[in-house]
């Protein structure tokens, strides 16, 4: 008998480990990718009736719970109010991040000159500022070129949101854009898919999603198929040269592959919650206006009808209490002033909004007073979580940027019966909260003196891109002048065969 079973008999509890049976769970999502893009759009929009609505329909599972789609008892109706804080939010980060982009640098002048012709027929910058907005609350969308004479000889730039687009991909690889467009004839709703992929655009015309002929409305009637860029229909799995379609998207979501993720899908709860904390102290604060106990013959009356005036529920000014027939008594009003805890209600204000804005922009881009110094680093300290999502769809729009450029051109050349050819393009953003003028020379000013900086290195930190490289050089050689640095030549030592001359 071997030693380990020897121990086995001598012990009376034995440890078995079983392996767990596989399981099986099942979980049902809520909203699909297009409703949850609507969800998001609604809280964008920030109209608290819509925001009602909205969860009047969705009224279902954990969602019947939430503050906007609970129902107040009869008679003790409740004011909700809508802080407007997500739109707030997507709209500064669009500020911040589009303020400091740069112009575009190209190669070559003539495709700048093309650019800019394209930029302003499409009036570029807004539709740029709107899909930066779109993508940061929807989650991802795309530019969509085409072409129409009767509207412009050049390339038509649009943006569709991420509810309106289909995206096929093939092993992590961009394959094909879907563009929804619905219309409206003759009372009926039809929907114009077009499939934009590299080398091809196809257009398919449904109805109650059944694929019906083109030529069915008048607003798609005459839309052909197209082939581009090196594209040859009749060999299978062929693939041009570009895509008419650019995808743009700031975070990649969890729980859709492929798609772009919201700021507002993982903050719609806090959003919630944050509306019901100030609504509730806004509704303390109507709640606890000041009362007064008015006796019933001092109680106003209506000049026309002599009948008492009845409060309304609004302002519940006075209550009506009745006479004192005592004798010697006096009858006179009185008044009570709740006590309102506001530094509860504040606190909850605060904690709620602290949940709403964490992780995506810091209380101070939205100018809220964070009661710190305002100096520089203390600035920069304030501004963290806003230089995060700041970078995230700063590095997405330098990637997106430079590609737009190049379909547009591409498409232009492809239009004109030319090649569409190389563009090179960059896109540069200024750097956000940058630390003022002062702080700067005091900072580089004591690295300057403990002799760990050169001039050339100072006025290189200094100055930056602000100034230019000959502008650069003369300061230097101006400081250089005026602190007593001279230029001399290197002394030669000069000989033959290796052997020093000395002269005396």
């Amino acid at each position: 008998m071997r030693w380990m079973e020897k121990v086995k008999k001598n012990i009376r509890s034995w440890l078995n480990v079983n392996e767990a049976h596989a399981t099986n769970i099942q979980i049902t999502e809520t909203l699909d990718y297009e409703a949850n893009a609507i969800k998001n759009r609604i809280w964008y929009r920030g109209d608290s009736g819509e925001i009602d609505q909205l969860y009047t329909q969705i009224n279902t599972g954990i969602d019947q719970y939430k503050f906007w789609a609970s129902k107040s008892s009869p008679g003790m109706e409740i004011r909700k109010i809508h802080t407007g804080v997500p739109s707030l939010i997507v709209d500064t980060l669009t500020t911040v991040t589009l303020a400091d982009l740069k112009d575009l640098e190209f190669k070559e002048s003539t495709q700048q000159e093309l650019w800019q012709q394209i930029e302003e027929d499409n009036k570029f910058n807004k539709k740029l500022e709107k899909a930066v907005k779109e993508v940061l609350y929807i989650g991802d969308g795309a530019f969509k070129f085409s072409l129409d004479y009767k509207l412009s000889k050049l390339p038509i730039v649009e943006f569709y949101p991420g509810e309106r687009i289909d995206i096929e991909c093939n092993r992590g690889r961009l394959e094909q854009i879907t563009f929804k467009t619905v219309y409206t004839h003759e009372k009926k709703q039809y929907v114009l898919l077009e499939h934009y992929g590299y080398g091809y655009v196809r257009y398919e015309l449904t109805k109650d999603n059944k694929v019906i002929d083109i030529n069915s409305i008048p607003q798609t009637e005459g839309l052909i198929d197209v082939q581009f860029a090196g594209y040859d229909v009749n060999e299978e799995g062929s693939r041009g040269d570009f895509m008419m379609a650019v995808p743009i998207q700031f975070f990649e979501s969890g729980k859709w592959d492929g798609r772009g993720q919201s700021i507002f899908d993982k903050k719609v709860d806090s959003f919630d919650a944050f509306d019901e904390a100030w609504s509730q102290w806004m509704d303390a604060l109507r709640a606890g206006r000041t009362k007064e106990y008015i006796p019933e013959s001092f109680i106003p009356k209506d000049p026309n009808t002599g009948e008492p005036i009845k409060p309304n529920h609004f302002d519940h000014r006075f209550f009506k209490h009745d006479n004192d027939n005592r004798e010697d008594a006096s009858n006179k009003i009185e008044i009570d002033q709740p006590n309102i805890p506001h530094d509860s209600y504040l606190a909850t204000y605060i904690t709620a909004l602290d949940q709403c804005l964490q992780g995506i922009v810091s209380p101070s881009t939205l100018g809220i007073d964070m009661k710190k110094l305002d100096n520089a680093e203390a600035q920069r300290e304030k501004e963290k979580a806003t230089l995060y999502s700041r970078n995230a769809i700063v590095k997405a729009l330098q990637e997106v940027l430079p590609e737009v450029v190049k379909v547009a051109i591409s498409t232009y050349n492809v239009l004109n019966k030319a090649t569409p050819g190389e563009v090179e393009v960059v896109a540069e953003f200024g750097e956000y909260a940058n630390p003022s003028f002062e702080s700067q020379v005091e900072t580089i000013g004591k690295g300057k003196m403990q002799g760990i900086m050169s001039i050339e290195a100072v006025v290189e930190e200094l100055y930056g891109d602000a100034k230019d490289d000959d502008w650069k050089i003369e300061e230097i050689a101006r400081l250089k002048a005026e602190q007593g640095y001279a230029s001399v030549e290197e002394p030669s030592v000069g000989g033959v065969d290796g052997e020093l001359i000395v002269t005396e």
